[in-house]
């Protein structure tokens, strides 16, 4: 199963499950091969008058800090069940306002071999104090590269998608495949 189909069917799932005072709207369901991440919008709390940033900022964490803590026996019950069906980890994150937490997500070693031009990128990074080790710096370059090539990497996910497609409806498809489709 595709992870583009499997993806439509946690999120239905989700739609079905989830209760519906927890959100304002679908949540935002990412899914890899480890790990699926739910972050739902929950409503900024009101303050009168002109509000600084940094209260803003207090008032939202507050307010997800308690949506955090309301809702954990339920949402570790809906996780297990999420986790059993598909052997995935499931991280949840919440998002008031311009703030976004993630709770607890997985963090899944990826071992690499890299080059000495390559190492030495990265021991330039931990011996400026920008990263920890070797594997905080081969993070940070993994953010970096996301962050400013994010239009090329949606269009790289979509062609990817389309490839998909044509692939369950080709001549080795099954009729459930191809049901699923429409």
């Amino acid at each position: 199963m595709s992870t583009q189909h499997e993806g439509e069917r946690v999120k239905g799932w989700l739609t079905g499950r989830l209760p519906s005072d927890w959100f304002e709207g679908e949540p935002e369901v990412t899914i890899d091969r480890d790990e699926i991440l739910v972050v739902g919008r929950i409503p900024a709390p009101r303050q009168e008058g002109e509000v600084s940033a940094a209260s803003r900022s207090a008032a939202e964490e507050g307010r997800i800090k308690q949506f955090r803590e309301d809702t954990r026996e339920k949402r570790i019950e809906i996780a297990r069940e999420l986790e059993h069906a598909t052997r995935r980890k499931v991280a949840w994150g919440v998002q008031a306002g311009d703030t976004r937490t993630i709770f607890t997500s997985l963090s899944a070693p990826v071992m690499t071999r890299l080059r000495q031009p390559e190492r030495q990128v990265l021991d330039t990074l931990v011996d400026a104090g920008v990263a920890r080790s070797r594997s905080d710096a081969l993070g940070w370059c993994v953010k970096l590269v996301a962050q400013h090539s994010e239009s090329w990497l949606a269009e790289l996910r979509e062609a990817m998608a389309k490839v998909e497609d044509v692939r369950r409806s080709g001549p080795d498809a099954t009729p459930a495949e191809d049901e699923s489709t429409s």
